[in-house]
């Protein structure tokens, strides 16, 4: 994968109060190799490797009260001047920026509507090495129940071209586009999601058959929350991992 484009999704990672658990299931699920960071500062982040290349990694939660979560983070060419764009149109910046470790400059975010992203300037580390293949991060997705607010806000954040598009079921789909590529998209999540769901990004990841990851997810003691059902782009289903964080598989086929 080559430098991503500054507003492009560019890498993945997941919160975990138990990171054993978490590699041990994810290597089983995808193929992956797991290897903790060994700088002690750290703190057991664990990069996680498809074929000897970076596709995502894991680390531990901050506190009892932080719910196991699946990130996605965005090219920032500046970090600071993205995380002053975000204060100055209604997000919050939660944590940063701050330099990690020599591999990058990041900041956690959300929207005015709630739901989280992070932001990364890179430097050694310049994002996932595998996209769009199988075991691999293909797409992130943001559930808001006010995607007016949130559009405008990745607008004007960061340059964000937008999309909408009628689905099927009467419902509007949002791709967000740099350049005019689509790099995410996005849907109202009134009324299809019970209220005690927070707004969130969805992030999605390559599966050969999705109805094998469903199998596979409950023998390695995961949870199948939503699916395998049809999309416009294949099969896909909402997986829960064995210490609750959230994600999408899909099986591409550009078929309904």
């Amino acid at each position: 994968m080559p430098d991503y484009a500054p507003g492009t999704p560019m890498w993945v990672d997941v919160s975990s109060p138990d990171l054993a658990k978490t590699r041990a299931f994810y290597d089983g699920l995808f193929g992956w190799e797991s290897q903790v960071v060994p700088d002690p500062q750290a703190g057991g982040y664990t990069m996680f490797f498809l074929d000897g290349k970076m596709v995502a990694a894991a680390g531990g939660t901050m506190s009892p009260d932080q719910h196991p979560a699946w990130s996605t983070y965005i090219c920032s060419q500046d970090a600071d001047a993205t995380a002053q764009a975000v204060r100055e149109n209604g997000g919050q910046v939660v944590a940063g920026p701050m330099d990690v470790l020599g591999q990058g400059r990041m900041a956690v975010c959300s929207d005015p509507t709630g739901a989280f992203f992070g932001v990364w300037q890179p430097q050694m580390h310049r994002g996932a090495e595998i996209v769009n293949e199988p075991g691999s991060f293909s797409w992130s997705e943001l559930y808001t129940r006010d995607p007016e607010r949130a559009n405008e806000f990745y607008r004007r954040v960061f340059n964000w071209g937008i999309e909408n598009s009628d689905m099927p079921n009467g419902m509007k789909y949002t791709l967000f586009q740099v350049d005019g590529r689509n790099i995410a998209g996005g849907m109202d999540m009134t009324g299809m999601l019970d209220e005690s769901i927070p707004p969130h990004w969805l992030v999605y990841f390559t599966v050969e058959n999705a109805d094998d990851a469903a199998a596979r997810t409950q023998e390695l003691g995961g949870k199948v929350l939503d699916g395998p059902h049809p999309t416009p782009m294949g099969p896909m289903a909402v997986i829960e991992d064995p210490v609750g964080a959230a994600f999408a598989v899909i099986q591409f086929t550009g078929e309904s």
